[in-house]
């Protein structure tokens, strides 16, 4: 059986697609290639629309879902090419699919989670067997269904003799502790990641976000609105929890910024970066209060104002990106896809109980054959 696996991952950050082929015939994986697409203008548009109730809603999802799918074959196609591999030497592919709703528990109990995406048409289009769904097993089995990426963060840069925390800061942020010594394995998310930064950003500037945090490096961090920001109950909730932006989001940020008066665009800017860092670091801080190290992947990682300011909130942790720890920021999650379809074709579990919630560990995903 072949040891090479395709992952692909489009967050919430909605920024684009990341693509890796990766190597698991090794003790340690490697990357042999990575690629990226911006995702396009229009349908990251659509996207964000479908995170809400719009008219026509199934049509223009299922529509959503082949134009994500024929990028995605894309990004499949350059990295062979990239690689030279053919198409028939790669094991499976890993294709997550983008989040649109993630309301686990709720309603009837059970709730759902819901990823765009159309892995048969994938298939197709790549003659390569695909792996999706990978979060429906977990909320099934009373889970939150997210986050999947600590087993992952556990496989590739656990240590037997330090205790070190994985923080993911894409749209959402999400973190994992890795103590040799406790129990069970930890993580979960934190709460805003790019996201608001990337809206407001683009609202009040016209770029889709701010490059290396300058401006919001520029602006002045408005502590009571970052009090009234950081009283949101999921906040203080205690784990398992996972979020997304079915509860942060620009009208969300909108209710909170009501009645705090006038504000500079670039001060709540600056708050919201704070607001990020805060509630990371708060979150590493109430479960392992003794980590020293803080290795940062996601596109947060490439925010230099961002780092700094997590280096702020945590004086006595070494703040770096994962690139310190053999793999770069933006291939992190791509990998993680790659290896958690590995382990569904293996019929390994992939999900823990002590990170989800559920009621034991599942194989997750479901295989499309080529």
């Amino acid at each position: 059986m072949s040891g090479l696996y395709i992952g692909l991952m489009s967050g919430t950050s909605l920024d684009g697609v990341d693509a890796v082929l990766v190597n698991f015939e090794r003790v340690h994986p490697q990357v042999l290639g990575y690629c990226s697409h911006a995702m396009p203008p229009e349908l990251k548009a659509e996207f964000l629309a479908l995170n809400a109730p719009i008219d026509n809603e199934l049509h223009r999802a299922a529509l959503a879902a082949n134009a994500l799918v024929r990028l995605y074959a894309n990004q499949v196609a350059q990295l062979l090419t990239q690689c030279n591999v053919p198409a028939s030497a790669v094991r499976a592919v890993g294709a997550h699919g983008q989040t649109v709703r993630h309301r686990p528990q709720e309603f009837d109990g059970t709730g759902y989670t819901l990823q765009l995406n159309n892995p048969s048409l994938l298939a197709e289009l790549c003659g390569i067997e695909v792996v999706a769904d990978f979060r429906s097993r977990d909320v099934a089995a009373g889970g939150q269904g997210a986050p999947l990426v600590p087993p992952f963060h556990q496989f590739f840069f656990g240590q037997t003799d330090q205790t070190l925390a994985v923080l993911n800061i894409g749209g959402i942020s999400n973190i994992t502790v890795l103590d040799p010594a406790a129990p069970e394995l930890m993580g979960f998310d934190c709460g805003p990641g790019n996201a608001l930064m990337d809206a407001w950003c683009q609202t009040h500037t016209g770029q889709t976000f701010d490059d290396g945090g300058a401006w919001a490096a520029g602006g002045q961090i408005q502590m009571p609105l970052l009090k009234r920001l950081l009283d949101e109950p999921f906040f203080a909730k205690p784990p398992p929890k996972s979020t997304g932006r079915d509860l942060f989001n620009p009208p969300w940020l909108a209710r909170q910024l009501d009645g705090a008066g006038t504000l500079a665009p670039q001060d709540v800017q600056a708050t919201l970066a704070e607001l990020t860092a805060v509630s990371c670091a708060n979150s590493l801080m109430a479960i392992a209060p003794h980590c020293t190290a803080l290795k940062v992947c996601g596109g947060g990682a490439l925010n230099r104002h961002l780092m700094t300011r997590l280096e702020s909130a945590l004086p006595h942790c070494t703040v770096t990106s994962t690139r310190d720890a053999g793999l770069p920021p933006l291939q992190v999650e791509a990998t993680a896809f790659a290896w958690l379809a590995r382990q569904t074709v293996l019929g390994k579990t992939s999900s823990v109980r002590s990170v989800t919630g559920a009621r034991g560990a599942r194989i997750l995903g479901a295989i499309y054959p080529a």
